[in-house]
């Protein structure tokens, strides 16, 4: 019986090791960005087409900011995003 090389490690040294660690992360962050902002739109009570009005944007750019799988959204348009619903944006390098 053949042993299993990834026994025993984390889902992450996994992923490195397969060399899709960064896509992984990359791509969780944006859901949890996107699912947090549909969270504080549905506590605001807005619309999208609100949220666009709201950010100086048009309502494909905030389908863009919401889409969990469309990672090519600007820090900038984030941050207008998540002013207007009372949050801010916070970012770290750990």
């Amino acid at each position: 019986m053949a042993e299993n090389k990834h026994r025993g490690s984390s889902l992450d040294s996994f992923l490195e090791e397969e060399g899709v660690l960064n896509e992984f992360q990359a791509k969780a962050i944006k859901e949890v960005i996107a699912w947090q902002l549909g969270e504080a739109m549905k506590e605001r009570n807005l619309s999208k087409r609100k949220l666009a009005e709201l950010m100086h944007t048009s309502r494909t750019q905030v389908d863009r900011v919401l889409d969990p799988n469309d990672g090519n959204v600007t820090l900038e348009t984030l941050q207008r995003a998540a002013e207007v619903v009372g949050r801010r944006v916070q970012l770290a390098l750990v």
